[in-house]
């Protein structure tokens, strides 16, 4: 039986030495479902965590600061976490300028750059991003598919230019656990031209299409990328 959601996030939070005492924690929030449940547990965690930290979130606009966030704005208020939201030009870059039809990887590093740049600038010394246990399976398939090689992100990883370590606490939590808490947060709705229509999302339809004929596929797949023993690759 799974414990609940919040408890796996504190859960690799510790397992991963993600929080120490006097972090200043920058939470990456885009307003979709992932990083509203981010910020919902990390506020949550931090009223009785034992290291004291302290939340700021930063949204990147991606229509240069035409989008309107102002309930995501309420709702980091009812949290008392402060909200900044930074105008870019990443969506005419994308799709006005190089017109990508595959561009998620290149908007995520631009996005992540721009977070980081900021969460230094406030004063942060740590990135939170809302990646699920979903992401880290489906970036490992990715990663052998597309690139052919094993790889998948770390749940706590320095940037070498901006000097903030990026955590992702909710590494150990399905997306089905984020979207049933979506139903209580204001969602900020994505309209990216790319969405449902990206190697990401082949992949996410290629897993679940396993799910009828291995029983908890997505639980062992898992299993076998965050378990220490289970890493007998060859390496020659």
């Amino acid at each position: 039986m799974r414990t609940k959601p919040e408890g796996r996030v504190r859960k690799a939070i510790e397992q991963y030495g993600m929080i120490e005492e006097g972090d200043k924690i920058a939470v990456g929030l885009s307003g979709g479902k992932d990083s509203l449940a981010l910020l919902t547990f990390l506020a949550r965690i931090k009223r009785y965590y034992p290291q004291k930290f302290e939340l700021i979130a930063i949204t990147i606009d991606m229509h240069n600061g035409e989008s309107d966030f102002s309930k995501i704005t309420e709702y980091c208020n009812s949290l008392g976490v402060e909200h900044k939201i930074i105008p870019s030009r990443i969506y005419e870059l994308l799709f006005g300028v190089r017109k990508e039809s595959n561009p998620c990887s290149l908007c995520a590093r631009l996005r992540r750059g721009m977070l980081a740049s900021e969460a230094k600038a406030l004063g942060c010394n740590k990135l939170a991003l809302g990646h699920h246990a979903n992401d880290l399976i489906e970036t490992f398939f990715l990663s052998l598919f597309y690139e052919s090689r094993l790889s998948i992100f770390c749940p706590v990883v320095k940037m070498d230019r901006s000097g903030i370590t990026v955590i992702r606490p909710m590494v150990l939590i399905w997306e089905s656990e984020t979207i049933a808490m979506a139903e209580n947060l204001p969602v900020f709705h994505n309209d990216c031209p790319a969405n449902k229509n990206t190697q990401r999302e082949f992949i996410k339809q290629f897993i679940s299409s396993l799910n009828p004929h291995i029983r908890h596929v997505h639980e062992h797949i898992l299993s076998a990328l965050t378990h220490p023993d289970r890493n007998h690759l060859l390496d020659g």
